[in-house]
């Protein structure tokens, strides 16, 4: 079938132009495959899950396999707004242009800066996860088990280092290292579940062991909305990542499609993975807080540790097969850390060349066809950030971290989906597919993900929600949660950040540089 793509052809400011400039990246570089091991890889599955499913075990007990299945939906309605936008604007600014086009300039800002805080905010959370597990591996418990430790920091900003330079040399290359780390992660991953299932179902799991029952999957067991939302908040996080294959849709074969269509299918095989290990691992070790089950506040930075050794045994075998988890965990971070610089570089390249950020930021380098001071620039000011954050609070402002992402994440994904719909406003009533995946599901995907993030920055105020809090030192003298902080006080300080470029390059602030409609219509193959 063939569509014609179009906006809503709303009037355009004078001097403004749809077609966004030529950024000199490297053209079809990546295949659908390579698309879907960047956008599978990017959300890191196995450290993800290993960090949040404790945390949602113990808030909803035997409805975490609920959690996680609905948690998907929101992000599935936002995978669709990203699909429908990239077909007419493919452009590697994302949500930073869609949002600029369909709200206005100070959205659309506020929107790439969204990116960019969540991105940088969690770089820190997986260089620490990386240069912990490389001890971990080798023996070294003494030096893995502190992640503060002044080895596990030079080993995780080396990390980030190394990461930041191999993104830097080209698409291609990172595409290839990304397939081999994800190789390990996803087939330590299925191995886990599968010999933790089968043990299950052998009788030889242990007193804790609980047969699978489709009850798990009914959320009305849940006792509170409010528990009910916030460990859905816990779960979204474990997906966010994807979109990391929409950011590098201008250097994918068939750029229109490709990205959409490998942003659909990177979240259905998270899903099915994550709903896999966590019925596995709840099977396997209980809910108990004692022992090793999961709700075990012991346990909740990684429930694999936990887990390894009484699923896969005490033999020479077993004891590889652990080895083979912490090196998932590792392999996990690493991939993480690499594909969260792709996207943040590729947004920031997007607004220099718009100018809503300094000419400098829009630099490709002539031979490797990857962004130049926006790679640099990510990896410099993540280190810097990871370095601080390790001294401060006793590295507990790292976990803080994670928790505050919520809200950048929750923020600039609901912002596509309510593009998407309003974007496509005049188009809807065409047919029923037009308006379930440009109408009805993006705009629905887009307000529970705005929710979630508000819902966040208001609860996340409470100095209990986090590890961190901070005492004003003027009256009242409330006490401010490190996460809100961190999450609120991030996105906050894009505004004197947004008004310094403003008075360094008006034109984009003031409409002249992208239409507030999406490019003029193009003739693409339905697929």
């Amino acid at each position: 079938m063939i569509e014609n793509v179009t906006g809503a052809n709303e009037a355009s400011p004078a001097g403004g132009t749809t077609a966004p400039p030529a950024k000199g990246l490297a053209k079809d570089a990546l295949t659908l495959t390579s698309s879907v091991v960047i956008g599978v890889a990017s959300a890191g599955p196995a450290y993800s899950i290993a960090a949040t499913l404790g945390l949602v075990v113990a808030a909803v007990g035997l409805q975490a396999p609920a959690i996680a299945l609905l948690a998907f939906v929101p992000i599935l309605f936002a995978a669709f707004g990203y699909q429908q936008l990239n077909r007419a604007d493919p452009d590697c600014g994302t949500t930073f242009v869609w949002a600029t086009r369909a709200f206005g300039p100070t959205w659309g800002w506020m929107s790439g800066w969204a990116i960019v805080v969540a991105d940088v905010l969690v770089m820190a959370s997986m260089a620490q996860v990386a240069g912990q597990y490389i001890f971990l591996f080798f023996g070294a418990d003494g030096i893995g088990d502190d992640p503060t430790h002044v080895a596990v920091l030079a080993l995780g900003v080396a990390f980030m280092l190394v990461m930041t330079w191999l993104c830097f040399r080209g698409i291609e290359l990172s595409a290839r290292v990304q397939s081999v780390l994800l190789t390990v992660e996803f087939v330590a991953l299925v191995v886990f579940a599968i010999v933790a299932l089968v043990r299950v179902w052998l009788g030889a799991a242990g007193e804790a062991a609980l047969s699978p029952q489709w009850s798990w999957f009914n959320p009305f067991e849940i006792g509170s909305f409010s528990t009910f939302v916030n460990a859905m908040l816990l779960m979204v996080f474990i997906y966010w990542g994807w979109d990391s294959v929409v950011s590098v849709n201008e250097e994918t074969v068939d750029e229109r499609r490709t990205p959409g269509r490998s942003a659909i299918i990177s979240t259905i095989v998270l899903v099915s993975l994550y709903v896999l290990v966590t019925v596995a691992a709840q099977s396997f070790a209980g809910v108990s807080e004692e022992g090793s089950g999961l709700a075990n506040p012991e346990h909740f930075d990684d429930f694999f540790a936990a887990l390894g050794t009484a699923v896969f045994g005490e033999g020479a075998l077993g004891q590889v097969l652990v080895h083979v988890l912490l090196l998932m965990i590792l392999t996990s971070a690493i991939a993480s850390t690499q594909t969260t610089i792709l996207p943040t570089a590729r947004t920031t390249l997007s607004m220099g060349v718009f100018r809503a950020l300094p000419a400098a930021f829009a630099s490709v380098h002539p031979r490797f066809r990857t962004p130049t001071v926006s790679t640099l620039a990510m990896g410099g000011v993540s280190a810097l950030i990871y370095i601080v954050f390790n001294f401060i609070a006793a590295g507990d402002l790292i976990y803080d971290s994670v928790a505050a992402i919520g809200i950048a994440v929750g923020f600039y994904y609901g912002m596509t989906g309510v593009a998407c719909t309003w974007l496509y406003r005049r188009t809807l009533r065409e047919n029923a597919r037009t308006w379930w995946l440009r109408g009805a599901l993006p705009l629905t995907g887009g307000l529970m993900l705005l929710f979630a993030a508000g819902w966040t920055a208001v609860t996340s105020f409470d100095p209990e929600y986090g590890e961190t809090y901070w005492t004003l030192p003027f009256a009242p003298h409330w006490q401010v949660g490190g996460v809100f902080i961190l999450g609120v006080g991030s996105m906050l300080l894009g505004y004197p950040l947004m008004w310094w470029c403003r008075r360094r390059e008006p034109a984009f602030f003031d409409g002249e540089v992208v239409e507030r409609r999406l490019p003029d219509p193009v003739t693409v193959c339905e697929p």
